[in-house]
């Protein structure tokens, strides 16, 4: 945790007023547990954070499913912006409307530039992704059939699971490239590539 509080830290007064943003919304919109509200930076912060080091140093195009508070991707976007990352866009897909209000406001008031998509995953169309994040989403097997329509040729999916992840592991189509790496809190990142568009 120390290393990686170092490697963000550029990014340390974005993410404290994120925090806050966050602390204030909280009421209205339910954005967290009510039981991490006091652990934003361990559970959700820092937990996030951490995929930005594993993302693929070609992308360019980040597409986030369920996007919800921000975590991952609005953590990713303030990263790429702090650090002088590569990606150059970040599509915040999310259906709950509420949601994407505070999203949009707290894009604006961070400075961070992000499309935020009001709509469900499945109406989304036209737009491919270098890599696609999710956290606290959906089961492995079924991110992975909500990407296909925006695979590229060497789309890779980076995603944040629980504990718990070895059984969706079993669900998935052996064909595929995993990677399976110990995260914070106790979770996984996964890294999955070579996923094939169904004829």
């Amino acid at each position: 945790m120390e290393q990686l509080s170092q490697k963000i830290m550029p990014a340390k007064n974005l993410f404290e007023r994120y925090a806050h943003l966050i602390t204030h919304w909280q009421k209205a919109l339910n954005i967290v547990s009510n039981r991490d509200v006091n652990n934003l930076w361990k559970r959700h912060i820092y937990d996030s954070a951490q995929l930005y080091f594993y993302l693929p140093k070609q992308a360019k195009v980040l597409v986030d499913f369920g996007s919800g508070g921000g975590f991952p991707a609005l953590v990713l976007a303030i990263l790429n912006q702090c650090l002088n990352g590569t990606l150059t866009d970040f599509y915040l897909i999310e259906s709950d409307g509420k949601k994407c209000v505070f999203l949009q406001e707290a894009s604006r008031e961070l400075g961070i530039n992000v499309h935020i998509l009001n709509d469900r995953i499945e109406n989304i169309q036209n737009l491919k992704a270098d890599v696609i994040t999710a956290r606290g989403f959906a089961k492995l097997n079924r991110i992975i059939e909500y990407g296909l329509p925006f695979l590229k040729e060497n789309t890779v999916f980076l995603l944040l699971k629980g504990k718990n992840v070895s059984e969706e592991l079993k669900e998935i189509d052996s064909t595929v490239s995993i990677d399976c790496i110990n995260g914070i809190n106790e979770g996984y990142i996964v890294q999955i590539s070579g996923v094939q568009k169904k004829c």
